[in-house]
């Protein structure tokens, strides 16, 4: 009979070690913090905007002139809102997605950055999940974009999102937003993070919601977006990334905590 000591200790994970104080929280907690809350809140406030008809308020009190005609994001403004925002920030999302991308080629020829290789991996599909979500949806929805409207310097009438759109009118390509959903997808590094340390995840969830709004300004500014239309980005960027983190690391975090027996005196084995 083999009397050797036994310890518990944790399977490895093909990630960066992991931080000690991280929170393991339980999958009811995680799901409600991270799936429940955020679509609640998400349906009261785009039922809010659609019920009140928001979107064309919100236009006419920040980024349209009815006096002038104009958009805040147009003439003058369109070296942040076009040049800085729209261009440039969407030069800085391509840039990211392609280092992730060019990190997770090399992970396999690269020793020292074959730990980074899933992290890598989740980046660029989360990022390509969800702003391809938001074209698909953006190039079938036919929804108007703002600056084609009546009242706002265009000629279409304004349809509602859930109303009959008149077979007249030409095919729209505007909801959701599709510029707001690349800033939003860099909530990948809250993900990539949140299992290990929890303080810098946080910090990059603040960070990809403020580039994602200020994405969402840039584009509401010029005309081409609602508030609804943003908002409904970031939705779709966040539930399509929390799918695929449930998926993709949640499952690399259930084998970090699952024990495995190991014998002190120099054998290890799993429990059956």
């Amino acid at each position: 009979m083999d009397h050797s000591s036994h310890v518990l200790a944790p399977r490895p994970l093909d990630l960066p070690a992991l931080e000690t104080g991280a929170a393991q929280d339980s999958g009811r907690e995680f799901w409600r913090q991270h799936a429940w809350w955020p679509l609640l809140a998400f349906v009261f406030v785009f039922g809010a905007v659609e019920v009140f008809s928001l979107d064309r308020v919100f236009a006419t009190e920040w980024f349209f002139n009815v006096h002038s005609g104009e958009w805040l994001g147009a003439g003058a403004g369109d070296w942040w809102a076009r040049g800085l925002l729209h261009t440039g920030g969407g030069w800085l999302v391509r840039a990211i997605g392609a280092l992730a991308l060019v990190t997770w080629a090399l992970s396999f020829r690269v020793e020292r950055l074959r730990d980074w290789r899933r992290t890598a991996g989740f980046v660029v599909l989360a990022m390509a999940l969800s702003t391809g979500i938001v074209g698909i949806l953006k190039a079938v929805t036919n929804v108007d974009c703002p600056w084609d409207l009546i009242g706002f310097g265009g000629h279409n009438p304004y349809v509602a999102l859930f109303a009959d759109r008149p077979d007249a009118l030409p095919h729209a390509k505007c909801f959701p937003g599709a510029h707001a959903s690349s800033g939003f997808a860099l909530v990948c590094f809250y993900f990539v993070l949140r299992d290990r340390w929890a303080r810098l995840a946080r910090l990059a969830l603040a960070g990809a919601i403020l580039v994602g709004v200020a994405f969402s300004i840039g584009q509401e500014a010029r005309g081409a977006h609602f508030f609804s239309h943003d908002l409904t980005s970031a939705a779709l960027v966040w539930f399509a990334q929390l799918g695929l983190y449930a998926w993709m690391l949640g499952r690399a975090r259930e084998r970090v905590t699952k024990p495995v027996t190991v014998n002190v005196s120099g054998g290890s084995r799993s429990p059956r």
